[in-house]
């Protein structure tokens, strides 16, 4: 019987099979997506982490060690490629001649490279100019003493005669500060500034230029062994962590003593692996909800045919069938419906996965695969279970047969709608809003250097709640207008209605809970659409803001310390093919009580010209009013929140900071007057710092040095303008373009590439509208045959057999578009409040994607119009020939 049954249910109800098993697939694809999205996420973070590190270990030999000894053991550590040593000196000074004048500089450090370094450690040392062996001098250093390649220098020795060198080449340290890092501090503790003097020698010329300092001051010598490792380690950033972390360790005991571990390729997975947790976040907050609501869709569809099944079932159990076979029917049919719809799923998301993912596979380990393969069939099998067999036995529980061929039955209120779930809902949303949106809390908390990160998934209930309590607010709204608000209803559908419109939202008032449940799926698709979208477009809008925070501009322009460049040499650069507007950037160091923060003075007026600003950055007024405020009175400064807290100011307070004078070198006190807040600002860094009027520091210190120029290029051709510039200026000066920030940015904003999740959901959330608008509603249309049928029987025209549908539609459309747009803007004012530790700098606002927002509501609305033809199409046939069928 029950092959016979499921090959009946096949013949007459294939259409319905096939809707609820898409709906299922929809749900399976989704997950299985995002968790490939997840997968390869956390994958790619773990693959960029270990690309930009150009030392994985420096292991520090500890003064009285064999350093012959540490590199031997180095070397046999499990996992280590290769090991080689590098040679550190400190110098008391650097002097060149050049024009005549004798330039000098202060204390340095003298590297010994071994043969083939460069080679090794690739993204080490980069050359600009010159060779690319031998004497290689720093850029700042090179500056500093005006030397190029063929110059000679001098190295000064502590308490020993000074050596001369041959400049054979100008090099740059990308990643200065963790070759000069302070081996073995604690994670918390402050990281010192690289030295500004380097110089790069072969480590033969090492040996002879130092080998009497060794003798002399052992203590100014030091040896590191430079170590490259396998990278062959866990695809996710925490477990990569992990096994990087304790083989530094293990590495240490094997020491005993004699060297310490500077782990680089640790620091940079340890921030890897929070980044990895916000991806997870994502994943909740953003994917989620779509398999959600793909699973309500597929209820909607079980549900939309439950009159019908119920008199199927009361039919069959007046014939002699018991509800132990029912029921197995039911479940026959959901298992059906699940397997096809969650291997068409499974399917559909390798697909996906390969066009927008770059791979097919459901995990970056045949294990994950295998884990997302079975989660998200399952998810499909219980997804068609629930909304076929839960209802099922329900009704074989609680229905007797007479009952089950009821073609009307009495609807009563939910028990939720009772009891008032929904206000309960948004109330709990509301309160861990506020609870996860204040300015102490922390989504992803990872302690740096400690194994153990933990997420507050509790902070996802905000959200979650807000969605689930304005879809059954929408059922109630929607149910109460079609009760108590019937009459005003049958008014507004006059004029689609007609003369029928009193029967038409009669007609409505009785199905309800088909109609409601409509308006509830349109909305909550609708929201879904517009949260995640928003969410995607605030987030793309602030990386960009991060990128041109950390860049500065569309190019930015740095002297090297020591050289003074007036503003007037803007000129030169403005007349560089590409360049739109240069705004000079003072950097200075100013001394607040006993600490040294950085100054930027800048010229109010022009500043925004060439650099975004936006209104977040500052506090005690919008940007616009304080760059006013910076112009009308030259001695006002902006200040961080922290030096404020310490140092308890009030809007007007007297700031006295003390800057270096131009010309006798001495610090000089400056006063200024406290008149706002700056948080954020372009090439500054995260933590204090001031903003001042550039004309005034010039005046009160009698130098107008620039430290950066901000080049607006109008977004076209930034990194070939930045070309041009760098040959035009040579290497006094360090030229840097916003495409070099983003590609950092989005390694490290959340480590997240959003375009690839952003297409998958998005298209997801397209087809969810359209299917939540369209094949809901046509569904419950098509259960109401036999109304369209009576009707006709009854003597009406096509014309008001037409108004029955689109009266229907035009209650779904407008329901459902009014509250699924006012809960998808709550959404998104909610999930980038909770998720705001992933924007750096804070949204000033939202950023709307109108122009998907129209697509979305066209697709809704489109699919409505299909589903309001083909239902006015059933609808013309003739009654009676209808009637006999139903």
């Amino acid at each position: 019987m029950s092959l016979v049954w499921l090959a009946g249910l096949l013949r007459r109800r294939a259409g319905r099979l096939t809707a609820a098993a898409a709906g299922v697939a929809v749900a399976v694809a989704l997950l299985a997506s995002l968790g490939s999205f997840l997968t390869s996420s956390k994958a790619s973070m773990t693959r960029r982490a270990l690309a930009t590190v150009a030392v994985d270990w420096q292991v520090e030999v500890q003064p009285g060690a064999d350093a012959a000894a540490v590199l031997a053991t180095t070397k046999a550590a499990p996992g280590v490629r290769t090991a080689v040593p590098v040679r550190f000196a400190s110098t008391t000074g650097l002097e060149a001649t050049a024009g005549g004048t004798t330039q000098t500089t202060g204390p340095g450090v003298v590297l010994g490279l071994p043969p083939g370094y460069r080679s090794l450690f690739r993204r080490q040392v980069r050359t600009l100019t010159g060779a690319s062996a031998g004497v290689l001098v720093a850029q700042q250093t090179a500056a500093n003493l005006h030397v190029a390649p063929g110059d000679t220098m001098t190295i000064n020795r502590q308490g020993l005669p000074p050596r001369q060198v041959h400049v054979d080449g100008i090099i740059d340290l990308p990643q200065a500060d963790t070759l000069f890092q302070k081996v073995g501090a604690p994670p918390q503790s402050q990281p010192q500034a690289p030295p500004d003097n380097v110089i790069l020698l072969p480590q033969s010329a090492f040996d002879t230029t130092f080998a009497d300092l060794v003798a002399a001051r052992p203590d100014l010598v030091t040896t590191q062994v430079h170590v490259l490792r396998s990278h062959a380690l866990a695809p996710d950033p925490s477990v990569a962590f992990t096994q990087v972390t304790t083989a530094a360790n293990n590495l240490e005991a094997r020491l005993t003593g004699a060297g310490r571990v500077g782990n680089n390729l640790g620091a940079t997975l340890d921030a890897a692996r929070g980044d990895a947790l916000y991806s997870q976040v994502l994943f909740l907050f953003l994917g989620l909800p779509g398999a959600i609501l793909a699973g309500l869709l597929t209820a909607a569809i079980a549900g939309a045919g439950a009159t019908r099944r119920r008199r199927e079932q009361g039919l069959l159990r007046t014939r002699g069938s018991s509800r132990r076979r029912l029921l197995r029917l039911v479940v026959l049919e959901a298992v059906v419906i699940g397997a096809v719809g969650g291997l068409v799923g499974l399917g559909l998301a390798a697909l996906i996965g390969k066009v927008a993912f770059g791979s097919a596979r459901f995990g970056a380990t045949t294990a994950s695969a295998l884990g997302w393969t079975l989660t998200a069939f399952g998810l499909g099998l219980l997804v068609a279970l629930a909304t076929l067999v839960l209802p099922a036995r329900r009704d074989l529980r609680e229905a007797t047969a007479a009952s089950g061929r009821a073609a009307v039955g009495r609807q009563s209120a939910p028990r939720w709608q009772r009891y008032g779930l929904d206000l309960i809902l948004l109330a709990g949303s509301l309160t861990v809003f506020w609870l996860t949106s204040r300015n102490n809390y922390t989504l992803v908390l990872a302690p740096e250097g400690v194994p153990t990160i933990s997420v507050s998934y509790w902070a996802f209930l905000g959200p979650a709640l807000l969605w689930a309590g304005s879809g059954l607010l929408a059922w109630r709204l929607a149910d109460l207008l079609l009760t108590r608000g019937r009459r005003v209803l049958g008014r507004t559908l006059r004029p689609v209605a007609g003369n029928l419109s009193s029967t038409v939202a009669a007609s409505m008032s009785r199905d309800r809970r088909t109609v409601a449940r409509a308006v509830v799926l349109v909305a909550l698709a609708i929201s879904f659409a517009a949260s995640t979208a928003t969410f995607n477009a605030t987030y793309r809008q602030q990386a960009e803001a991060d990128a041109r925070l950390t860049n500065g501009s569309d190019v930015t322009v740095t002297e090297s310390p020591g050289v003074a460049v007036g503003p007037d040499a803007a000129a030169a650069l403005r007349k560089i093919k590409g360049v739109q507007a240069v705004e000079p950037v003072q950097h200075r160091f100013a001394y607040v009580g006993s600490d040294l923060q950085d100054l930027y003075g800048v010229r109010p007026g022009t500043i925004a010209a060439s650099t975004s600003l936006q209104d977040s950055y500052f506090q005690g007024g919008t940007t616009a009013a304080l760059m006013a405020t910076l112009a009308a009175r030259p001695d006002s400064v902006l200040v961080s929140a922290e030096t404020v807290h310490d140092f308890q100011l009030s809007p007007g307070d007297l700031v006295n900071l003390r800057l270096q004078d131009s010309a006798s070198k001495a610090l000089v006190t400056v006063p200024f007057h406290y008149a706002g807040i700056v948080s954020e600002f372009p090439t500054a860094p995260h933590d204090s710092f001031f903003i001042t009027n550039a004309d005034y520091v010039a005046a009160k210190t009698g130098s107008a040095a620039v430290g950066a120029f901000l080049v607006d290029t109008g977004g076209t051709d930034v990194h070939g303008t930045a070309q041009r510039i760098q040959r035009a200026l040579g290497q006094t000066a360090t030229v840097t373009d916003i495409t070099q920030s983003r590609a950092v940015i989005g390694s490290s904003l959340t480590a997240v590439d959003l375009a690839g999740l952003t297409r998958v959901e998005l298209s997801f959330a397209l087809v969810l509208v359209a299917a939540a608008g369209g094949l809901v509603l046509s569904l419950g249309l098509a259960e109401r045959r036999r109304t369209f049928a009576i009707a006709a029987a009854l003597g009406a025209n096509r014309a008001q057999l037409r108004g029955f549908v689109v009266a229907e539609a035009a209650v779904v459309t407008v329901g459902g578009l009014l509250a699924g747009s006012l809960a998808g803007w709550a959404l998104s004012e909610m999930l980038v409040r909770v998720l705001k530790n992933v924007f750096d700098p804070p949204p000033a606002h939202l950023a709307v994607p109108w122009g998907y927002l129209l697509i979305v509501v066209v697709s809704s609305v489109g699919a409505i119009a299909v589903a309001v033809a083909l239902a006015t199409r059933t609808a013309r046939q003739s009654a009676v020939e209808r009637l006999r069928e139903l």
